[in-house]
């Protein structure tokens, strides 16, 4: 009869697999499998860009997009010019989906046709190659989308009446003065904001206009104004929450709700409508103090008769 085999050699049979070898571990069916081996990283990286911009591009058309700010219309709030670096902003898409712009809100919406119907197209780039990278350069905000895009505060909603300007030519709404601490003037010794008359706000739509008050298309003339110039709900990208480049300029965007403080205002008529009455008051006392007399001479014969 074979001597056992010793315990501390039972590892050296070569058809047993060795539990303590890296290279080899132990199926259900007892044989070794070797681990599979990992790919260079050079094969893994296409695999993770494509990953990477598929993620990009559901996060921005859902959850939120970074915009470039194309102009100085909202100045002092977002910096913008042409041809220069100006605020990148990410863009809330999802508080919309939930409730409406109210006022103070900065959007960035969509120009609805009477604001685009004038506008030049943008020119598209010559080859396949540049509108590649434009079109990846706009998903994270380096490069200005090919979408005719706007962004400016709301100041009225659906179903509000809003004109400008009291006495102290502040903008009224629902005949309340805001106070507006956003308002930025290019000239502060020239601070006198563009008079428009009333115009009520259909609904479903926005009232917008720049902070950087007079050196801003909005509202107030797109469209030739007036209704023509409000923006349907229908049109509203997002929410400007915080500007993410550069930054020196990190931070949240302020929406400030004027309507909340706002004022009553009593406005006086036109002088020759606050003499109005009183011209008709002279008008008429003459005729009222003849009818007055003959009243009084008329009770007076009937006594008379009476005696």
């Amino acid at each position: 009869m074979a001597d056992p085999i010793p315990r501390e050699h039972a590892g050296s049979d070569p058809e047993r697999p060795d539990p303590d070898d890296p290279g080899e571990s132990s199926g259900p069916d007892g044989r070794g499998r070797k681990p599979r081996k990992k790919r260079p990283f050079w094969q893994e990286l296409p695999i993770l860009i494509v990953i990477a911009l598929v993620l990009t591009i559901l996060i921005q058309q859902f959850v939120g997009k970074v915009f470039m700010i194309p102009s100085e219309s909202m100045e002092t709030t977002l910096h913008g010019c042409t041809g220069c670096f100006g605020d990148r902003v990410l863009v809330d898409r999802v508080t919309y989906d939930f409730t409406d712009p109210g006022p103070g809100d900065v959007i960035v919406f969509s120009g609805p046709q009477p604001w685009t119907e004038n506008e030049i197209a943008p020119q598209e780039p010559s080859n396949f190659f540049a509108k590649a990278v434009r079109e990846v350069g706009s998903l994270v905000g380096f490069a200005p989308p090919d979408e005719r895009d706007f962004v400016k505060r709301v100041i009225a909603v659906g179903g509000q009446t809003v004109q400008c300007c009291d006495p102290q030519g502040r903008v009224m709404v629902d005949g309340k003065a805001l106070t507006e601490p956003y308002v930025h003037w290019l000239d502060s010794k020239n601070a006198v904001q563009e008079p428009f008359p009333p115009v009520k706000v259909p609904a479903g739509s926005l009232w917008v206009m720049g902070d950087n008050r007079n050196d801003s298309c909005d509202s107030r003339c797109q469209g030739g104004g007036g209704v023509n110039g409000t923006v349907p709900v229908a049109n509203v990208i997002g929410k400007a929450r915080f500007i993410v480049l550069p930054p020196s300029r990190w931070g949240g965007v302020s929406d400030y709700n004027a309507q909340e403080s706002a004022t009553a205002v009593a406005l006086g008529a036109p002088a020759w409508q606050q003499g109005l009455p009183l011209g008709v008051g002279a008008a008429l006392s003459v005729p009222t103090l003849f009818l007055g007399r003959r009243v009084r001479e008329s009770l007076g014969q009937r006594k008379k008769r009476r005696q």
